[in-house]
Protein backbone atom coordinates (compact mmCIF):
# COMPACT_ATOMS: atom_id res chain seq x y z
CA UNK A 1 0.00 0.00 0.00
CA UNK A 2 1.17 3.24 -0.90
CA UNK A 3 2.00 6.12 1.41
CA UNK A 4 -1.35 9.06 1.05
CA UNK A 5 -4.85 8.30 1.04
CA UNK A 6 -5.67 10.69 -1.96
CA UNK A 7 -4.07 9.70 -5.23
CA UNK A 8 -1.12 12.26 -6.48
CA UNK A 9 -2.54 11.78 -9.95
CA UNK A 10 -5.97 12.76 -9.35
CA UNK A 11 -6.58 15.43 -11.34
CA UNK A 12 -10.17 16.69 -9.97
CA UNK A 13 -8.60 20.71 -9.94
CA UNK A 14 -5.67 22.29 -10.88
CA UNK A 15 -4.68 23.02 -7.52
CA UNK A 16 -1.08 23.73 -6.66
CA UNK A 17 0.51 23.89 -3.25
CA UNK A 18 4.33 25.36 -2.54
CA UNK A 19 6.79 23.05 -0.58
CA UNK A 20 9.89 25.02 0.75
CA UNK A 21 13.35 23.49 1.63
CA UNK A 22 16.83 24.84 2.36
CA UNK A 23 18.81 22.63 1.07
CA UNK A 24 23.09 22.79 0.65
CA UNK A 25 24.16 24.55 -2.28
CA UNK A 26 25.70 21.17 -3.22
CA UNK A 27 22.02 19.70 -3.01
CA UNK A 28 20.50 22.38 -4.99
CA UNK A 29 23.33 22.10 -7.78
CA UNK A 30 22.58 18.38 -7.94
CA UNK A 31 19.12 18.89 -8.26
CA UNK A 32 18.90 21.90 -10.64
CA UNK A 33 21.67 20.43 -13.22
CA UNK A 34 19.28 16.90 -12.87
CA UNK A 35 16.50 18.44 -14.15
CA UNK A 36 18.00 19.95 -16.73
CA UNK A 37 20.00 17.08 -18.01
CA UNK A 38 16.39 15.05 -18.10
CA UNK A 39 14.55 17.96 -19.50
CA UNK A 40 12.31 18.15 -16.36
CA UNK A 41 11.62 21.00 -14.02
CA UNK A 42 12.70 20.14 -10.48
CA UNK A 43 9.31 20.41 -9.29
CA UNK A 44 8.48 17.69 -11.98
CA UNK A 45 10.84 15.47 -10.66
CA UNK A 46 9.60 15.93 -6.64
CA UNK A 47 6.01 15.56 -8.15
CA UNK A 48 7.00 11.91 -9.69
CA UNK A 49 8.26 10.74 -6.21
CA UNK A 50 5.55 11.57 -4.55
CA UNK A 51 3.30 9.83 -7.10
CA UNK A 52 5.86 6.91 -6.83
CA UNK A 53 5.61 6.79 -2.67
CA UNK A 54 2.15 6.36 -3.28
CA UNK A 55 2.39 3.40 -5.06
CA UNK A 56 2.26 0.04 -3.46
CA UNK A 57 6.03 -0.86 -1.99
CA UNK A 58 6.96 -3.76 -4.50
CA UNK A 59 6.00 -1.32 -7.80
CA UNK A 60 7.88 1.82 -6.37
CA UNK A 61 10.34 3.06 -8.75
CA UNK A 62 12.73 3.84 -5.51
CA UNK A 63 11.73 0.04 -4.49
CA UNK A 64 14.82 -1.03 -2.24
CA UNK A 65 16.75 2.67 -2.47
CA UNK A 66 14.05 4.11 -0.16
CA UNK A 67 15.34 2.84 3.47
CA UNK A 68 18.55 4.15 3.04
CA UNK A 69 17.53 7.36 1.25
CA UNK A 70 15.11 7.67 4.78
CA UNK A 71 18.45 6.83 7.10
CA UNK A 72 20.35 9.34 4.81
CA UNK A 73 17.81 12.12 5.42
CA UNK A 74 17.38 11.45 9.17
CA UNK A 75 20.90 11.74 9.30
CA UNK A 76 20.78 15.22 7.95
CA UNK A 77 17.44 16.56 9.85
CA UNK A 78 19.05 15.44 13.22
CA UNK A 79 23.10 17.21 11.93
CA UNK A 80 20.35 20.52 11.21
CA UNK A 81 19.29 20.19 14.24
CA UNK A 82 21.60 19.74 16.41
CA UNK A 83 23.44 23.17 14.42
CA UNK A 84 20.40 25.05 15.33
CA UNK A 85 19.95 23.52 18.60
CA UNK A 86 16.40 22.60 18.19
CA UNK A 87 14.99 19.79 19.55
CA UNK A 88 13.68 16.64 17.76
CA UNK A 89 10.67 16.54 16.18
CA UNK A 90 8.35 14.20 17.18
Amino acid sequence: MGLASSDVNESTEDRYRAVHAYLSDGAHATWQEAATQYGVSVSGLIEAMGADLQRPENERVLGPQLPALVTRARRIDADRRRRRGRPASS
